[in-house]
């Protein structure tokens, strides 16, 4: 089951009526951010198929290509120390008062 759509064929083959550009176009968007932010990371070599693709549904997709392991965890340590430094200035700004 795929409800995001995310494994569904690749657009090779056009429909009328789907919007592949404005899905294609949201992909490059994203694409270009997630770039930006590999390449503040030191991780842009590592990330050499990075590109914007689109489903038959007309979906931007962003394809990582294949990376190396090793390369994954110090992504996956980069979103991990973003969410605490995020959630810490949340609770800095929004700290408890419901303690008594």
């Amino acid at each position: 089951m795929d409800p995001r759509r995310v494994i569904a064929k690749r657009a090779e083959d056009l429909a009328p009526a789907v919007p592949y550009v404005r899905g294609w176009a949201e992909a490059k968007r994203a694409t270009d951010a997630l770039a930006e932010q590999l390449q503040a990371l030191g991780l842009d070599s590592d990330f050499l198929g990075l590109k914007a693709d689109v489903n038959v549904f007309g979906d931007g997709l962003v394809c990582l290509g294949a990376i190396r392991s090793e390369t994954a965890q110090l992504l996956t340590e980069a979103i991990a120390t973003g969410l605490a430094l995020e959630m810490a200035a949340s609770d800095a700004a929004f700290p408890n008062t419901s303690a008594a």
